[in-house]
């Protein structure tokens, strides 16, 4: 008996998505659980598995083919056998005789027919055809008609060569040689002698055509591309953000040597003890959750009329995944320790490259932190994520001649910047918490002392 695979339940928002690519054939044997397909939303990619043992015989939608949830995509046999139910080749056809097309003609009715070329009579050369008679011109290749503009023919008078009586572009270069062969030579009148250039060179003949202008070289190739899904989401949360929010940027620097120096004393210890490397987010995530305590209003949303207040504080870290840029949520961040959200943090970077994260990881959310400096990005403006009313962006970190005690040091500087809703922040929050977080980074031992 043949077991259906249908699409499933995908959250509570997900409704459709599109078959990313099948990870059996038919014919191939599957175990049960075993993944079948990818079905790629606007928020995540999940692999489908198989509702029981057996093989894939029918594959009921093609790779590209939008399903919604609870469609059939494929169907399984238990009791079949591997290599059943593989298509077999077509067998090409046996093809017909060339037959002469029938193509009405100027003058004609229906049904008269045009023999292929070397065949039938060739019309004399020295007799005019019937459309030169009448004055219709044949149809005409767009080249032929281009030539024929630019050396002055009239396509009446031009037999067709080409399928059908089609006029090609030789056939225009033709008649306007015959033309130029058979017009007589117009006596030049005599100029004075005193107005004869010593050695004036003959003008060109007005029949010989402009050179040609030069042509691009090399490959001009284009591609169309049917965006993903998740592309088509996240162009559609940045224009609603744009347009939905009023958003304002400030911008601070870091002077980086204090964890730089943090991270050089223990970053072996901290590797060893905890089995994860000592990044820098975990640095501002913590920061981050210290400045959301004493500004809430960063760390609310827009209802409406009403201003919804969280006393929770979900940060979203922006990562780069296998299919673009997703923003998993790292839930009660400010009760975890700096070794639990490193040890999160690569997590989700790992996953989000295998297309493996989970929807529910990637809804909700209280405040961003996207950090475009591991690309090497030295400034930028950050787009709101709504409902969020702010983003901390993160840039890359370079050496920089800094004033300090009134002397100039080189120090490891960063470039931060805080986008976020005017609507609810005024600016005046917006630089506190700004700098906020460069006094909690700069000293690093203040989010362990909590000062």
């Amino acid at each position: 008996m043949a077991i259906e695979i249908r699409v499933p339940k995908m959250g509570e928002s997900v409704t459709e998505g599109v078959i990313a690519q099948w990870l059996k054939q038919v014919g191939d044997a599957v175990a049960a659980d075993e993944p079948v397909v990818e079905v790629e939303t606007d928020k995540i990619t999940i692999e489908v598995p198989a509702p029981a043992a057996g093989v894939l015989v029918k594959q009921a939608v093609r790779q590209g083919d939008t399903v919604g949830v609870g469609d059939v995509i494929g169907t399984i046999d238990p009791d079949a056998r591997a290599g059943e139910g593989k298509p077999e080749a077509a067998e090409p056809e046996a093809a017909e005789p060339t037959k002469a097309k029938e193509v009405p003609e100027a003058g004609g009715g229906p049904g008269k027919s045009v023999a292929p070329a070397g065949h039938g009579k060739e019309p004399a050369q020295d007799q005019p055809s019937e459309r030169a008679k009448t004055g219709t011109p044949a149809p005409a290749m767009p080249s032929a008609r281009a030539e024929a503009t630019r050396r002055g023919v009239d396509l009446a008078a031009v037999e067709g060569s080409g399928r059908g009586g089609r006029i090609l572009k030789e056939d225009v270069q033709r008649v306007a040689g015959q033309g130029a062969a058979s017009a007589p030579a117009r006596p030049a009148a005599a100029a004075p002698a005193s107005a004869r250039p010593a050695a004036a060179a003959s003008p060109p003949s007005a029949s010989t055509p402009p050179a040609p202008r030069p042509r691009p070289t090399g490959e001009r190739r284009e591609e169309r591309k049917a965006m993903t899904p998740l592309r088509k989401r996240v162009a559609e949360r940045l224009v609603q953000s744009q347009q939905g929010t009023a958003t304002l940027t400030t911008f601070n620097e870091v002077d980086m040597s204090g964890v730089m120096e943090l991270r050089k004393r223990y970053k072996d210890q901290f590797l060893q003890r905890h089995g994860v490397k000592l990044g820098l987010m975990s640095f501002f995530v913590k920061a981050a959750c210290e400045a959301l305590r004493e500004f809430p209003m960063v760390n609310a949303e827009i209802a409406g009329d009403d201003v919804i207040y969280k006393h929770y504080y979900d940060v979203g870290v922006a990562v780069g995944g296998g299919k673009g840029l997703v923003v998993p949520i790292i839930r009660n961040a400010d009760q975890l320790g700096f070794a639990e959200l490193e040890a999160a943090i690569a997590d989700f970077g790992q996953r989000a490259q295998a297309n493996k994260l989970a929807l529910e990881e990637l809804q909700g959310g209280t405040f961003t932190v996207s950090n475009g400096g591991v690309y090497g990005s030295m400034l930028s403006t950050p787009i709101l994520n709504p409902p969020q009313t702010g983003i901390l962006g993160l840039h890359n970190i370079v050496d920089r001649p800094v004033a300090i005690d009134g002397k100039v040091e080189i120090r490891p500087v960063m470039y931060v910047a805080l986008s976020y809703d005017h609507r609810l922040i005024d600016g005046r929050e917006a630089v506190q918490f700004l700098v906020r977080i460069k006094q909690l980074v700069e000293r690093p031992e203040r989010l362990l002392l909590d000062v």
